[in-house]
Order: C-alpha cells, then sequence, then structure tokens
C-alpha cells in the first residue's frame, strides 16, 4: 500500500485488517511451500492461479520473503467493490439465489476494502491510472520486493490454469528500460486441498524481442508449468478460478487417466 492509500485508510480500518488477518491466519490450513530454491536471488514477478481467494491468502500469509500483490482496483474502493464482486464471483449463481448474492456484495465491501487497503498489494487500474500500477511495481522490484500476480481470465485453457491475460508482461520491458536488468517470472501453483504452494523454474524476459512475442512466449510457459506442475503431484481436487459448485471442481489427474 503506498502512502496515499495510508492515508486515506485510518487506524480503524487498520485494525479491522489485523482482526480478520489473525482470524484467517488462525483458521486456514498452515501451507508448505516447495520449490522456494526457485526464486532468483533478485526480485521478480511471481505468475499463479488464483484458486478463488486461496490465491490471494496464500500469497500474503505464507509466502516466503517481501512480497507484494496485484489487485483489482475496484476490491479496494467502497463504491465500487459491490458491482466488481458479483460480478466476478457471483453472477454464475442459479437466477433463484443471485438476489442473496447482490445482497452479499454489499455486505462484504467494506470488509474488502479494509483488507485489500492494508494488505501487501498494489492496486491494478485498467484505465489511465495504470500507469501508477506500473510506477509501483517497479518500485517494489526495485526494493527487491516480489510481486505476485494472479493472470487468469474466464476463458478455460485446460483443467488446471484459466488461461491468462498478458499486458502485465509489459512490466519486463519498463524493467529493462528503468534498470538495464532483464527481470524473471516464476511460476507458482496453489493447491489448496494439498496444503500447497508450488514454485516452479523461472523464465526470463529478453527485452530485444518484439513485446507481442515475449507476451505469447512467457505466458505459454508460466501456463504450461503451472500445469506441469499440478499434474505431477498426488491426485487432488483442483480449486478453479470460476466460483462454481465444488462438486464440479476438476482433478489434477482426469479419471479417464488413471482408469488406463
Amino acid at each position: 500500500m503506498n502512502r496515499q492509500q495510508k492515508k486515506e485508510h485510518g487506524g480503524f480500518s487498520r485494525i479491522v485488517y489485523r482482526c480478520i488477518r489473525w482470524s484467517v491466519h488462525l483458521l486456514y490450513p498452515k501451507i508448505t511451500v516447495d520449490g522456494a530454491e526457485n526464486l532468483p536471488a533478485d526480485a521478480c514477478i511471481v505468475v499463479g492461479n488464483h484458486a478463488q481467494m486461496n490465491g490471494p491468502i496464500c500469497g500474503e500469509l505464507y509466502f516466503p520473503g517481501k512480497r507484494t500483490i496485484w489487485c483489482a482496483s475496484q476490491m479496494m474502493s467502497l463504491k465500487e467493490a459491490p458491482a466488481y464482486a458479483y460480478r466476478d464471483f457471483w453472477s454464475g449463481k442459479p437466477k433463484r439465489i443471485r438476489w442473496f448474492y447482490k445482497l452479499l456484495s454489499y455486505l462484504i465491501a467494506p470488509i474488502s476494502v479494509s483488507i485489500f487497503n492494508n494488505a501487501r498489494t498494489i492496486a491494478v487500474y485498467r484505465d489511465s491510472r495504470l500507469i501508477t500500477t506500473f510506477k509501483l511495481t517497479i518500485e517494489a522490484l526495485r526494493d527487491n520486493t516480489n510481486v505476485i500476480i494472479f493472470p487468469e481470465c474466464y476463458e478455460p485453457r485446460n483443467h488446471i490454469v484459466n488461461s491468462f491475460q498478458d499486458k502485465f508482461i509489459d512490466i519486463a520491458k519498463v524493467y529493462y528500460k528503468r534498470t538495464g536488468k532483464t527481470l524473471p517470472f516464476v511460476p507458482m501453483y496453489i493447491a489448496p486441498k494439498l496444503k500447497k504452494l508450488c514454485l516452479g523454474k523461472p523464465v526470463a524476459f529478453n527485452p530485444h524481442k518484439p513485446i507481442e512475442e515475449e507476451r505469447r512466449r512467457i505466458c505459454e510457459y508460466l501456463m504450461d508449468e503451472i500445469t506441469g506442475i499440478a499434474v505431477n503431484l498426488p491426485r487432488h481436487t483442483v480449486v478453479p478460478y470460476a466460483n462454481i459448485s465444488a462438486k464440479n471442481y476438476p482433478c489434477n489427474i482426469p479419471d479417464e487417466v488413471t482408469s488406463t
């Protein structure tokens, strides 16, 4: 959180956040980290599957070392949070109960604003303020703070991960211009059912290639690596990006594979 955000969210909000964080830390299962040796010595971008709220929770509570997490700016605004939460989390619910989730989206808005404005986050804007997102991200990286991003969208890719929005790769282009360093991207798979956070081998941005090519190459690598990490773990239920019924959650090893 930057200085301006701290001014806008006072002591009471921070107290609420600390109480919520303490409660979540107490109740949420202890997560073990595999592959921490894959983190570069310098700061990097860590890219993971969202696993609904599990990704941000694991990133905040259990990711090793200094880190900050990209967060949708709407979830940090009392005015914008209800509509965003309903659209992103619950719009797929059956029509007969959507009224309940619309109400819930307003009830959770103050909690959302308290959490995301006091946790280690960087607001992600989708308008002219995107320059602020990039500026704060570069500052964090230069301060040797790893930046965690969950870039899935609603377009399915496979049974493990959805396709990635790819513009976050542009951070590496700006970072190279500012520092002369190539930025690594580290794949991360969150497996709540196994109580694991798994880190894979990094891929480095190539500043001498067209940005469109690098977006495609790096995102393909990250999605494939996250999938590979998942399918090589013991059989478990995958928590998908979409907020669907738990009975429809996929397995990391499809039934047709285990039956052959």
